[in-house]
C-alpha cells in the first residue's frame, strides 16, 4: 500500500535547497501540509533571505500541495518556537518534524575560533533540540509524532577539519537516544539519518565523478519511511545515499574485569588492552541502564 501523509502537518527545517527541499516536496506530493523553513543564508550561516523557502512553497503549490514559508533561525529557542507556531497557526497541529537545517565552518582546530565552533553547534545540535522542544508538547498531547534527526558520517566516524560539525552531529544522536525513551509511551518515534548527498554544503568536497551518483532524491525515501504513520521504529541511525542504505549502531565490547577487586595499575591496562578492545562479542544496548546491568553482571564473582 502506498505510504501517504494526508491530513498530516510537517515542519522541515533547512528546506530551501538540497535535502530539505527534496524532503518537503516529497511529503507534500504525498498529501502532507508543509512548513518550509529556511533562513536563506550562506553555507556558513551568515545572511538571510525569504526567497529560498518561498520558491519551494511555490513549487509545492504548483503541484497542488499545501505549504507555507518560514525564514526563522533554528539556532535560537525563539526562532524554533516561531517555526513550530507557524504550523499551529496555519493548520492547528504538527505531526512530523525533520531537523535538517545546517551550516559549515570547516577548519582545523588550530585555526578554529570559539565563534566558529559555537555557530555550527548552535544550528545542528541546539537547533535540532530547540525545534524538537517546541514540537514535543503538541505531539505528546496528540499521542503522535514522527521526528527525524540528521547526523553525518563525520559525526559517526570523524573527518579532518570538521571538529565543530562532527561534535554537533554526534550530539544529535545522543539527543535521539534519550528522546526515544521519553517518546515511547506517547507514540512519538524519533530516528536519525546520516545522508550522503550533493548539496550546497558538500559540493566543494565531492569529486566530479561522485556528484552524479549522490542526488538528494536517494536520501528522501528513508526519511519518508521514518515519517510514515505505519513506521514503529524508534532510535535507529541509518546511512543513506546513492541507493545505499545501512543501519549504524553504537556497540560495546564484552570487556574485561581487571584488578581482582583492587584498582588496576596502568600496566595491567596495557597488558590487557587487546581484551578490552576486542569487538568480536560486541553488542548494542538500548539504554545506559542496560549497559550498567551488563557491567555489574560481569563483575559478579564466578
Amino acid at each position: 500500500m502506498t505510504i501517504r501523509y494526508d491530513a498530516r502537518v510537517a515542519v522541515v527545517t533547512g528546506a530551501g535547497a538540497g535535502l530539505g527541499r527534496n524532503h518537503a516536496l516529497f511529503l507534500a506530493s504525498r498529501g502532507a501540509r508543509v512548513v518550509v523553513n529556511d533562513l536563506g543564508g550562506a553555507v556558513d550561516g551568515s545572511g538571510g533571505s525569504t526567497t529560498p523557502a518561498q520558491q519551494v512553497v511555490a513549487e509545492i503549490r504548483a503541484g497542488g500541495g499545501e505549504a507555507i514559508a518560514n525564514a526563522d533561525s533554528v539556532a535560537t529557542p525563539e526562532g524554533a518556537a516561531r517555526i513550530v507556531q507557524a504550523a499551529l497557526d496555519q493548520w492547528g497541529r504538527i505531526d512530523i518534524l525533520i531537523n535538517n537545517a545546517g551550516n559549515l565552518r570547516d577548519k582545523t582546530l588550530a585555526k578554529m575560533t570559539p565563534a566558529d565552533f559555537d555557530a555550527v553547534v548552535a544550528v545542528h545540535l541546539s537547533g535540532s533540540a530547540y525545534c524538537t522542544l517546541a514540537a514535543w508538547p503538541h505531539m505528546k498531547d496528540a499521542n503522535y509524532g514522527r521526528i527525524v534527526m540528521t547526523t553525518s558520517a563525520a559525526g559517526l566516524f570523524g573527518n579532518f577539519g570538521q571538529s565543530n560539525y562532527a561534535a554537533a552531529k554526534l550530539g544529535v544522536v545522543g539527543l535521539m537516544n534519550a528522546l526515544k525513551h521519553e517518546g515511547r509511551k506517547y507514540n512519538i518515534h524519533i530516528n536519525t539519518i546520516a545522508p550522503m548527498a550533493l548539496t550546497r554544503m558538500t559540493e566543494d568536497i565531492m569529486s566530479e565523478q561522485i556528484k552524479p551518483l549522490v542526488k538528494p532524491e536517494f536520501v528522501t525515501p528513508m526519511v519518508a519511511w521514518f515519517c510514515a504513520e505505519e513506521n514503529d521504529i524508534s532510535g535507529d541511525i541509518v546511512e543513506a545515499g546513492a541507493g545505499y542504505y545501512a543501519r549504524v549502531q553504537i556497540m560495546e565490547a564484552a570487556g574485561a574485569v581487571l584488578g581482582g577487586g583492587q584498582v588496576p595499575g596502568p600496566e595491567e591496562i596495557r597488558d590487557n588492552y587487546r581484551r578490552i578492545a576486542d569487538m568480536s562479542a560486541a553488542q548494542p544496548y538500548d539504554s545506559a541502564n542496560d549497559v550498567m546491568r551488563h557491567i555489574f553482571r560481569a563483575l559478579r564473582p564466578r
